[in-house]
């Protein structure tokens, strides 16, 4: 539980959403989140280009997909995942299990304030999980020392709003042309490192070199047709709908289920989307 969690007090209300309800949703429907994000892994995991003996910390790690790919790559290394959810991490923790994957450890903690054993990991990894942190400088900085001299820190982080149709589309659905509250580009979000330049801001105040950013573009599933994506969407997005009468959640709930049913195809329901694969060096 949160309360026996050592974070950051910038962290708190992350924490809070992740270490509940936001987590808890996430681990319910592990398999979901893993084919709508699963066309970019193979890329993400070419570029993490983890060797049978290196040691991996893998940031933000949830039900821990990623964790088991590297752990299975690291056969003669170990595998850290960490996360602040509780539900995510059980999940994570019944799988590696249930593979068979004794070289994969797994602890509830905040990557910007946890210990980590100083100069222990070869790469970091992170697929959209370090996106979150209030103090992103701080966050990376705390990672860097984790890493050995030389270590690599590779992430996936959404690009820009303008490439992701999924977020557009749902926003502008359950919105029912009320103004959503905007953050400031870099509030704790989605696309807190959609910015290039403020990528290699952050990444250079915490003592990382050599960033380089490569684009990639997928499809994201959100469904195998629009009824299942509209309850999936509805569970993840429906916050977007408080504040509405009862007549303005019907007329949401219909424009989402357009939306939807425009983009169902015989592989299910797609959306374009894209990301920033980001890899740096600490030196």
């Amino acid at each position: 539980m949160v309360s026996t969690l050592q974070v950051a007090p910038s962290n708190a209300e992350q924490a809070r959403a992740w270490d509940g309800r936001e987590g808890a949703y996430w681990a319910e429907h592990a398999d979901r989140f893993d084919r709508a994000i699963g066309p970019y892994d193979r890329h993400f995991l070419a570029a993490a280009d983890v060797s049978a003996t290196d040691h991996v910390l893998d940031i933000g790690c949830g039900t821990g997909e990623i964790t088991r790919d590297v752990a299975r790559r690291a056969d003669s290394g170990r595998v850290l995942g960490v996360d602040l959810s509780a539900a995510m991490l059980r999940v994570a923790r019944q799988r590696a299990a249930d593979e068979g994957l004794h070289n994969a450890d797994f602890v509830q903690a905040d990557a910007q304030v946890h210990p980590f054993p100083a100069a222990s990991f070869d790469v970091a990894v992170s697929r959209t999980g370090t996106m979150f942190f209030a103090d992103p400088v701080a966050a990376f900085r705390n990672i860097g020392t984790a890493l050995r001299p030389g270590g690599r820190l590779v992430q996936l982080v959404w690009q820009p709003p303008t490439g992701n149709e999924w977020l557009r589309s749902f926003a502008r659905a359950l919105s029912a042309g009320r103004p959503l509250p905007t953050p400031p580009p870099d509030a704790p979000g989605p696309f807190s490192l959609a910015d290039p330049v403020r990528v290699r801001t952050v990444l250079g105040a915490a003592g990382f070199t050599d960033v380089q950013l490569e684009p990639h573009s997928e499809a994201m599933w959100f469904g195998q047709d629009a009824a299942d994506a509209e309850r999936f969407v509805l569970g993840l997005h429906g916050w977007m709908l408080d504040g509405l009468d009862d007549e303005g959640r019907r007329r949401a709930v219909d424009d989402l289920r357009a939306t939807l049913t425009a983009h169902e195809t015989d592989d299910g329901v797609l959306y374009a989307s894209a990301t920033w694969i980001i890899r740096a060096t600490r030196p």
